[in-house]
């Protein structure tokens, strides 16, 4: 089980992330560019001594300030897929594989017995005498990861695995990544910025921004309750946050009726296609209804991302002819409305 408090500075970024992952389950650290993501990883790697806080991997300390403890990164047992492989060129696919073990001990035949075995699970079997130019995108990858699992690591890190990869080899590997990380009996962290890639690998989500933890659970608890505006984009909701009381949610100058019924802070979401646009304020069923400005359209699948100012900023998605038909343009007023039915709200302390 890896348990650790990772506080680290970085030119002028402070990383100050609790994260604790069980034997045999993958957390993926989800968020921005600069969220610190990256500075996690290498710190749980030992690439970048922790200032404070501590990093303990099946009760034995691998990272302590406070008690002068550090782990060289070769001596911890933690095996690092890159986000580029870093494969060594001049070596094998077979070799490659086979450093990790010939490092921790291994003799060579040993080494590259297990080497070839770790080839056979990935699929690779044919391509041991092969160096990493003549692999592709693909098997550069299932070879990276064979490397860092033959030394049979107690944690396993995962850096961008998928994102040097196109579109079409990405969803092979994909599948394939998840059935690996399924028999890893070890401790996985997964390191992202797609949001398909952590909601089909990781068991649990961690999602970083400025350097601190602002959200974690099951995918089904994240992506129905996001607590940050990036979290919200990544599920697709719009997301504000006021003063519930009962079904009312005060939102700056606008009240808006839910169906859930909250007191006292809270979030309030909906989906852009709940948003309908009108050229004048509409009558008839309970909606929330209030005045917008459009700031632009563009194009989102088989609909039109209309996006809106106002006292409410959101994005809507609507139809073509629907846009045709209220001639939309960046500058034009509208009325946007939400039913209540389609309104969410939830307590903002948890």
């Amino acid at each position: 089980m890896l348990d650790a408090h990772l506080v680290a500075d970085r030119g002028g970024f402070h990383l100050d992330v609790a994260l604790r992952v069980r034997a045999g389950e993958v957390v993926a650290l989800l968020g921005p560019n600069g969220a610190g993501k990256t500075t996690a990883l290498r710190a749980l790697a030992g690439l970048h001594p922790l200032a404070a806080g501590h990093l303990t991997l099946d009760g034995v300390d691998l990272d302590r300030p406070d008690g002068r403890v550090w782990v060289p990164p070769e001596r911890r047992p933690v095996g690092v897929v890159f986000q580029d492989y870093l494969l060594f060129p001049h070596l094998s696919a077979r070799d490659n594989v086979a450093f990790g073990p010939r490092r921790r001990g291994a003799d060579r035949r040993a080494a590259r017995a297990r080497a070839d075995a770790w080839l056979d699970r990935v699929g690779l079997a044919g391509y041991a005498r092969r160096r990493p130019r003549q692999l592709s995108g693909g098997q550069a990858q299932r070879v990276a990861l064979a490397r860092a699992l033959a030394v049979e690591p107690t944690l396993l890190l995962l850096d961008e695995p998928l994102a040097a990869l196109d579109a079409r080899t990405r969803v092979d590997t994909r599948a394939e990544l998840h059935r690996h990380l399924g028999a890893h009996p070890g401790a996985t962290v997964l390191v992202t910025h797609d949001p398909l890639d952590a909601l089909v690998l990781a068991d649990r989500l961690v999602i970083v921004e400025g350097g601190r933890v602002v959200q974690e659970g099951d995918a089904a608890a994240v992506t129905a309750r996001p607590r940050t505006d990036y979290v919200a984009r990544l599920v697709g909701l719009n997301l504000h946050r006021g003063h519930a009381d009962g079904h009312q949610v005060r939102v700056g100058a606008l009240t808006l009726t839910a169906v859930d019924r909250v007191v006292g802070e809270a979030f309030v979401a909906f989906p852009p296609a709940a948003v309908a646009l009108h050229p004048a304020r509409p009558d008839g069923s309970p909606r929330n209804t209030w005045p917008a400005t459009v700031a632009g359209v563009q194009r989102h699948g088989d609909h039109l991302r209309v996006e809106l100012d106002g006292p409410l900023p959101v994005s809507a998605d609507v139809t073509p002819a629907a846009v045709a038909a209220l001639r939309l343009r960046p500058g034009q007023q509208v009325w946007a409305a939400v039913k209540a039915a389609e309104t969410r709200a939830y307590p903002a302390g948890g």
